[in-house]
């Protein structure tokens, strides 16, 4: 896939995966958030209980595909840039968060899995 194929497939699958939170209520706080630790594609609020949730969007043909493009190393990354976004809350690093999964098939259907780090 080229550069700029990719970036927009990314793109669209990140926009689907944001509709599917906004139908469920979710605030976008950012999108492609840049941190010293590197990217986070989203980052919402939760209308449960107001807490902050990052999402990894992750596009691949199938949902098995796409979760396995999910690394350790890159969750270290995401962890430290969340770690230096909360501390832009009002609760600091005591914000409630949580951290999803987002994965996206080649037909566009979305899978999101919920507190996900744990999982890989």
């Amino acid at each position: 896939m080229s550069g700029a194929v990719a970036y927009h497939s990314g793109l669209a699958a990140e926009h689907a995966v944001m509709r599917q939170y906004g139908a469920a209520g979710c605030a976008a706080l950012a999108e492609r958030w840049r941190g010293a630790g590197g990217e986070i594609d989203l980052i919402l609020r939760d209308p449960q209980n107001g807490g902050v949730i990052f999402v990894e969007v992750k596009k691949a043909r199938d949902f098995a595909a796409a979760a396995a493009r999910v690394s350790g190393r890159q969750i270290g990354r995401i962890m430290a840039s969340a770690a230096q976004f909360l501390g832009t809350q009002p609760n600091g690093q005591d914000t409630d968060a949580r951290f999803d999964v987002a994965l996206v098939n080649d037909s566009g259907a979305v899978e999101i899995l919920e507190n996900a780090f744990g999982q890989f």
